[in-house]
């Protein structure tokens, strides 16, 4: 595997290295000893998938407050988004800042999440689906977010206006650190 660290510390991409002959390829999307060595999570117990059936949807910012933070490592399996973090952790030099990478069922990358950070994306395409592998259980009340189109984090996103959002996205207040 290929691991190239974001601008923004502990966030990362993750590719897979291939190996290719006359059948196509095979490639390691995961090896917790990888993940370990570079001070990451290796473990997750829970995996979720989301199924979007428009392009131009949008899903975010979430994250999961303490003692229930949550790092995250999400795939898209089909059809392609912009992935999208926030660097919410206190203290952090980076704090406040955002970065985007295009992840695809083409491209095969992967981003690792880490704690503290808000997690969204926006799909590029119609039928695209997203595959979470998650460090934490979901714990509904620990379950936060910041707005997608918060003035403070002044995200660029591919697709000015979201055709598809939902009211609970919409509707978190700006932010306040």
């Amino acid at each position: 595997m290929i691991f190239t660290e974001t601008e923004l510390p502990g966030a990362w991409i993750v590719e897979p290295e291939r190996i290719e002959d006359e059948r196509g390829f095979f490639a390691r999307t995961f090896d917790a000893a990888e993940f370990c060595r570079r001070g990451l999570r290796d473990a997750f117990p829970e995996c979720s998938v989301s199924y979007n059936a428009r392009a131009a949807t949008l899903r975010g910012m979430h994250f999961q407050a303490e003692p229930h933070a949550e790092a995250k490592l999400v795939r898209c399996t089909a059809g392609a988004i912009v992935d999208v973090v926030i660097d919410l952790r206190p203290g952090s030099p980076t704090h406040g800042r955002w970065t985007a990478v295009e992840l695809s069922a083409q491209n095969r990358r992967a981003l690792y999440v880490p704690e503290g950070f808000a997690h969204g994306f926006q799909t590029l395409v119609d039928a695209t689906e997203v595959f979470y592998q998650i460090s934490t259980a979901y714990h509904a009340a620990s379950s936060r977010g910041v707005r997608w189109d918060d003035p403070a984090f002044g995200i660029r996103w591919p697709a000015a206006e979201a055709r598809v959002i939902s009211a609970r996205d919409r509707a978190y207040p700006d932010y306040t650190p």
